[in-house]
């Protein structure tokens, strides 16, 4: 249950060895999340996360393994999940997702369905059980993490931006389904943020750190707004970008 400052005390990460999940989720133990799950694929790096938080004050953590290349186990994924958690889920973050390498994936049938399955058909899977289970407690709170790639898809990386983009706009309308219910939902759009995940690509302008973007969530979950944006000056310039002509647009994209 929510405290009286209406900050999550119990918080499960779906791609807890994300590095901005893990961010996220050490920025809210310090602001008094005490319970914790994580899941991820990776055992042993979900365990030094676990440790993370321990050591930042959370009371109580555990750990959930699955593979986001099978949907058909995401219900069992989150259900496992939530079981952990003796009380309400208050928020459920999910940050799972993979950039891949677009010049060998898009030329690969099973590379390119692998990206759009782990970047969008297992977090819509979740989901579903994610939004069944909020809604029959009455509360709760869903971030789902996107990137400011969705607001318009790059060449360099349509399969993964691409993929963003349905998760962003199927988001929307989810979050519209669940008012009245006493859930909510956010989509957090980071620009480039510096990752194990971007190691080695080119950094965009104003690319941030996995910190700075976790302290831009905690100010954006006390707010109703609908989207997260870090850095924030990434709304005004996408507000431009968005609607360039395409010819322009593909060159700016050629340029980087």
């Amino acid at each position: 249950m929510e405290n009286a400052f209406g900050q999550p005390q119990n918080v499960v990460v779906l791609g807890g060895t994300s590095d901005i999940a893990r961010a996220i989720a050490l920025e809210l133990v310090r602001t008094r999340t005490r319970e914790v799950v994580l899941a991820g694929r990776k055992p042993d790096e979900l365990a030094a996360a676990a440790r993370e938080l321990v050591l930042a004050g959370a009371t109580s953590t555990a750990v959930v393994t699955f593979d986001a290349e099978d949907p058909s186990k995401a219900t069992q994924c989150v259900s496992s999940a939530f079981d952990q958690i003796a009380g309400p889920v208050d928020l459920v973050i999910i940050a799972v997702g993979a950039m891949g390498d677009q010049d060998s994936d898009e030329n690969d049938a099973v590379a390119s369905a692998r990206m759009i399955t782990v970047n969008f058909t297992w977090p819509v899977a979740a989901l579903a059980e994610i939004r069944r289970r909020l809604v029959a407690q009455g509360s709760g709170r869903i971030l789902v993490i996107s990137s400011v790639a969705a607001i318009r898809v790059r060449r360099a990386s349509y399969l993964y931006s691409g993929a963003k983009a349905g998760l962003d706009r199927l988001c929307e309308g989810l979050a519209d389904s669940l008012e009245g219910t006493g859930v909510s939902l956010q989509i957090l759009r980071p620009g480039f943020v510096r990752t194990k995940m971007t190691t080695g690509l080119k950094e965009a302008p104003f690319s941030t750190d996995p910190d700075a973007v976790a302290r831009d969530v905690i100010k954006g979950l006390a707010t109703s707004h609908r989207v997260i944006t870090s850095p924030h000056i990434l709304v005004y310039l996408f507000a431009i970008l968005r609607h360039l002509p395409a010819p322009l647009w593909k060159k700016i994209n050629e340029s980087r």
